[in-house]
């Protein structure tokens, strides 16, 4: 993925790391691993975030993508309110 305007760039919070690291134990793609297991994934995640904070890292996060749509209708910049 292209790197984005580091203007729209936002340091990431230890539980949005842990919640990236724990779903990246867990699965490969959308496949869930067949010896996965939530708790462990879970434990190791808070772990390497701990970890990382130490070490000094400082992660950050891009805008949350807007989810597609199948419509054929333009999307106002509010979103389609009823």
């Amino acid at each position: 993925m292209p790197m984005t305007d580091s203007s729209d760039l936002r340091p990431a919070t230890p539980e949005e790391i842990a919640e990236a690291l724990c779903f990246a134990l867990r699965f490969k793609g959308r496949k869930p691993f067949p010896q996965s297991n939530t708790l462990m994934a879970q434990i190791t995640a808070a772990h390497l975030v701990e970890h990382l904070q130490r070490c000094g890292f400082r992660l950050m996060k891009a805008p949350d993508a807007v989810a597609p749509s199948a419509s054929h209708h333009a999307r106002s910049e509010e979103g389609d309110k009823l």
